[in-house]
């Protein structure tokens, strides 16, 4: 039985299970640090007898060490040692994870990676990350920084994602995509033109990812602009992660497993163009299973495969 604990910068869950199966749970908003690290804590600790606990939680965090080192999503939460304040006080071993990493645990033991050995996930949601999952074990890095492929810069200019412009997370993330909807509104705007979801500049704000798939789903010509380049981007992303790791299937979550129909066609054309043909060919490409309950089953995961080590 493993405890998966899933810390996040809105709510936090406690999950008992095991083998990919959630027997109990209990969720509650993330508040400040000592408060809800105390929650989570007295929660675990009613869960019931489990042999070991996972923790998914956003970095920059030191999985080795244990660390929870200032994430942005969670300010105040600075060098917490959540692993050994688990071990303190329920007396069983506890690991932590990066989020990303965590999730491509859960989508290889349960989901879409299932039965693979080469597997890399990739989170497309607020952000882009990766988890890699190679010779069948997660590999994270020196220091837990490995796959981080949403910092690779693939043009000069372009929406910033990642700190940084024209990143691969600045064209292939929820975020992304809506800043990048709004420059090509505003450039539309200011040349006098409107748009069926953006008359004014004061609306520009209201441009989300999801509303910009829903007009591009009914031929929206701007609209469908932007997910078009977002394909071509996240192709070419794609294609660097196929060339240097050699994969056999890539799992992709949130935005593009809603969206798929919108970004894959300009995904594949730019794949054939750009990745190694042999490398391509035993490539599989495919949104994630594990929809809303892929947190506790990271967690779990983190948990059942000891942090992936």
């Amino acid at each position: 039985m493993i405890l998966g604990i899933d810390i996040g910068g809105t709510k936090c869950a406690v999950t008992l299970g095991e083998d990919g199966k959630i027997l109990k749970k209990e969720s509650f908003p993330t508040k400040e640090c000592k408060q809800t690290i105390t929650k989570l804590l007295d929660l675990a600790e009613k869960m019931g007898k489990a042999d070991a606990v996972g923790i998914s939680c956003g970095g920059p965090l030191d999985s080795n060490r244990g660390i929870i080192m200032s994430p942005p999503n969670l300010p105040g939460w600075d060098n917490v040692p959540i692993t050994s304040l688990f071990e303190q006080r329920l007396k069983i071993p506890a690991y932590l994870q990066n989020d990303a990493n965590a999730c491509a645990l859960a989508e290889w033991r349960f989901g879409a990676g299932r039965g693979t050995r080469n597997m890399v996930f990739l989170t497309f949601g607020t952000g882009l990350g990766a988890g890699l999952i190679l010779n069948g074990r997660l590999v994270d890095g020196a220091n837990g920084m490995a796959g981080e492929i949403g910092h690779v810069r693939l043009t000069d200019g372009g929406p910033v994602g990642y700190g940084k412009a024209g990143s691969a997370e600045g064209y292939c993330s929820g975020g992304g995509i809506a800043r990048l909807g709004r420059t090509l509104a505003a450039e539309t705007l200011a040349r006098g033109e409107a748009l069926p979801y953006c008359k004014t500049e004061e609306e520009l704000e209201n441009i989300t990812a999801k509303l910009l798939a829903d007009y591009a789903r009914e031929g929206e010509t701007l609209a469908k602009r932007v997910y078009d380049l977002s394909g071509e981007m996240l192709g070419r992303t794609l294609s660097v992660i196929i060339d240097l790791l050699n994969p056999e299937k890539i799992v992709i979550g949130s935005i593009f497993a809603r969206a798929e129909d919108l970004l894959r066609p300009n995904m594949e054309k730019v794949l054939k163009k750009e990745a190694i043909p042999l490398s391509l060919s035993v490539c599989e490409i495919v949104r994630a299973e594990l929809g809303e309950e892929i947190g506790d089953l990271a967690a779990l995961a983190v948990g059942e495969t000891r942090g992936g080590k």
